[in-house]
């Protein structure tokens, strides 16, 4: 009975190894078409801020431009 078990378990892992072996590999992503790409204008956009203020592209531009950090909550 002992040895069955050891079989069964053999037979198992090398079914999971076989097809792990036959996924095949991840794409690579194209971040051409991610969204806007680094020193591209960004349309115009109004969209208020974690104050409640509303901001604007001009409204956060300074003498040397703006950076735009566009970040993914988990609590939405």
């Amino acid at each position: 009975m002992r040895n069955m078990r050891w079989v069964a378990l053999w037979s198992l892992m090398v079914v999971a190894v076989g097809a792990l072996a036959q996924t095949p590999p991840p794409q690579p992503i194209d971040l051409s078409k991610l969204g806007p790409q680094i020193g591209e204008r960004v349309p115009d956009f109004s969209l208020k801020d974690q104050s409640g203020a509303t901001r604007t592209v001009s409204s956060i531009l300074g003498p040397k431009g703006a950076m735009l950090v566009f970040f993914r909550s988990a609590d939405w």
